[in-house]
């Protein structure tokens, strides 16, 4: 209770992530609310952070200063936990399914916080499993005034009913100038590009820009280290298609602000990477060697004046993007980016009682369709008997499934959608690479 002329107490945030890309985005979004009392749960699946992955996302954050409010926890845990701690705000930061999951643990809660969720970085085109599996959120943060319009226009279509709020994307801030830096900073990303071909095509396009100056460094940034997993796990890796590359040609696992103190421009193919660098006035090669298509998740980079082949990365020839592009897409207003006060506003209507809960239905397939679900979302952290028997019976039928919907789609259906299970120990082991290079750093 408040008393007239006092001070109401702070919002209690508790943010859940698991994945790297997730954590860093939920740490970097609450880090932009002042006067509020946060937390970070990391709960135990088989994409969770390693200590080095969670360090590299608080980066900069209030939860870098201090670990205290940072806890690894166990999804058994996760309910109790909560319950105690008592926030008014959850963030469920992961995919699809974990948003779904973790929704469930809330449900069992008395008292119910506002629960909002969103997607870490460029969500063009909008996919229907990201809205629909957080249509149960109270609110879904994106970040760009085309995100929105995506999303609202998806969720009319769908019949989904989910509040779409825009924020600045955490880790992109405002555009400053900047020189001085030499690096060709390569961003590399899991699935994008997902053939084999394409990705060695990639490299020897990297050894050619290294060959042609070797007074300056090719730097390819990759998310994990050797042994650690991402969000989406990545087969044909740099490491390995680049083993006998030039020496000014290396691989760094620096936290990509790091990289980009250093670069004289930035390359990728779609990484979320190309904004957090724009941010940082680096110029941008968006790579369009494989087209511009939703399998290649870079149709957002469409009028940016950032496309560019082969010939313009060997020759660094980066730009910068175009100034109606960039108001559209992630660099709008700060004064825009309402979705905290939308926040504030929704813990008030539920504090009267005038917010209904958005409660996850039960799965359509029944208990068994429930216990198959939380089995993939935790893999071995799932030791009931009924994940594993769900595991063995129903996994054959649904990779059955999505194996004709792949040939149904040619191959690029939704290559970087999050509904994506991690995958279960009982079916296919993570795969981890274990190479390493003395070209590391």
């Amino acid at each position: 209770m408040s008393f007239p002329g006092s001070t109401p107490p702070r919002l209690r945030v508790v943010a859940i992530g698991d994945a790297d890309s997730f954590v860093k985005w939920a740490a970097h979004l609450v880090d932009q609310v002042d006067d509020i009392s946060q937390h970070l749960l990391l709960v135990q699946t088989p994409l969770v952070v390693s200590d080095a992955q969670r360090d590299a996302a608080l980066a900069g954050t209030r939860f870098a200063r201090h670990p205290r409010s940072v806890t690894r926890i166990r999804f058994s845990e996760v309910t109790s936990w909560l319950a105690k701690d008592a926030p008014d705000v959850v963030v469920l930061a992961g995919r699809a399914p974990f948003v779904r999951l973790m929704g469930r643990e809330i449900d069992r809660l008395r008292r119910r916080p506002v629960v909002v969720s969103g997607l870490p970085g460029m969500s063009i085109p909008a996919l229907r499993g990201a809205l629909e599996y957080r249509r149960h959120c109270d609110l879904m943060v994106v970040h760009s005034h085309r995100e929105v319009d995506a999303f609202e226009r998806l969720g009319r279509a769908l019949g989904v009913n989910v509040p779409i709020a825009l924020a600045t994307l955490p880790f992109a801030g405002r555009r400053h100038a900047r020189s001085g830096g030499t690096d060709l900073v390569f961003a590399a990303q899991a699935l994008v590009p997902a053939q084999r071909e394409d990705r060695r095509r990639v490299a020897e396009i990297l050894r050619l820009a290294a060959v042609a100056d070797p007074t300056r460094r090719v730097v390819v940034k990759l998310r994990s280290r050797p042994g650690e997993v991402e969000a989406h796990q990545e087969r044909d890796g740099y490491t390995d298609l680049l083993d006998n590359a030039p020496e000014n040609l290396i691989f760094s696992f620096a936290p990509m602000r790091e990289a980009l103190d250093t670069a004289e421009g930035l390359v990728t193919v779609s990484s979320t990477a190309a904004i957090e660098a724009m941010a940082a006035g680096v110029p941008v090669i968006a790579l369009d060697e494989f087209g511009v298509q939703p399998a290649m998740l870079n149709h957002v980079f469409t009028g940016s004046g950032l496309l560019g082949g082969a010939d313009d990365v060997v020759a660094r020839r980066f730009r910068h993007p175009d100034p109606a592009w960039a108001a559209t897409n992630y660099f709008h207003d700060p004064r825009d980016s309402g979705w905290w006060a939308q926040v504030r506003m929704l813990v008030a209507q539920r504090r009267r009682g005038d917010l209904p809960a958005r409660v996850v239905p039960a799965e359509r397939g029944g208990a068994l369709h429930a216990a198959w679900h939380r089995r993939q979302v935790l893999g071995a952290e799932d030791t009931t008997f009924s994940g594993w028997v769900a595991s063995i019976a129903v996994t054959p039928l649904l990779a059955a499934l999505a194996r004709v919907r792949r040939r149904r789609a040619g191959g690029a259906d939704a290559v970087m959608d999050d509904v994506t299970l991690a995958p279960s120990p009982l079916v296919e082991p993570i795969r981890r690479r274990t190479a390493a290079s003395p070209r590391i750093r």
